[in-house]
């Protein structure tokens, strides 16, 4: 699938928001240790996903309140749904001066049938390789993602006509993804929540 930038300023994608505080002293002091003794923005950026991927817990694979959103809160609480997980990895991403930006699927729920909801990962530029999509969301049975750029190793295939790939690169999350996140302060009101698609939501 063949990404699109949202917004044609690569800088867009470096830079810290209220959502993605990559400026923020604990977003930088981690993102620093990433690129401690790293000779590549490769590596940097593996070592992110991957602590991002295995150290942050799923809301709802493990049943953990509060809900997160801003990518301080998901660092300080050790736990976010997957829009929040992307945000973090984001924010560290970008304080290594690393483009990264937010991703959509639309998933079933259940596994193949409706209710569907959006889902959230992230796109990371990386010179020799463009923007490829990696899926920080946590990996556990029947879901391996994984960091071989330039090839996307998600945790979820499309795998009926009602699922879809948004091939939309943002630089900042959905708003209805804030909505839910800000809003619903635990991970079973998130759950029953969770933002669908609405051709309104991605203009």
């Amino acid at each position: 699938m063949k990404l699109i930038q949202v917004n044609s300023d690569i800088q867009a994608y470096l830079q810290a928001t209220s959502i993605i505080n990559a400026n923020h002293p604990k977003i930088i002091t981690l993102a620093q240790q990433f690129a401690k003794n790293q000779c590549s923005k490769i590596a940097i950026a593996k070592l992110s996903f991957e602590w991002v991927r295995d150290n942050i817990k799923h809301s709802w694979d493990f049943k953990l309140n509060p809900t997160t959103c801003i990518a301080t809160d998901v660092l300080r609480y050790k736990t976010g749904y997957c829009y929040a997980k992307s945000h973090l990895l984001a924010a560290l991403l970008r304080a290594n001066n690393i483009p990264a930006g937010l991703c959509y699927q639309r998933l079933s729920i259940e596994g193949n049938c409706a209710p569907y909801c959006l889902h959230g990962l992230n796109a990371i530029y990386l010179l020799g390789f463009g923007w490829f999509r990696v899926d920080p969301r946590g990996n556990k049975k029947n879901v391996n993602a994984q960091f071989i750029p330039p090839h996307e190793q998600l945790a979820f295939k499309i795998l009926d006509n009602m699922e879809r790939d948004f091939p939309e690169i943002r630089p900042e999350p959905l708003p209805a993804v804030i909505e839910v996140l800000q809003n619903d302060r635990t991970f079973d009101e998130v759950y029953l929540n969770l933002p669908d698609y609405k051709p309104a939501i991605f203009e």
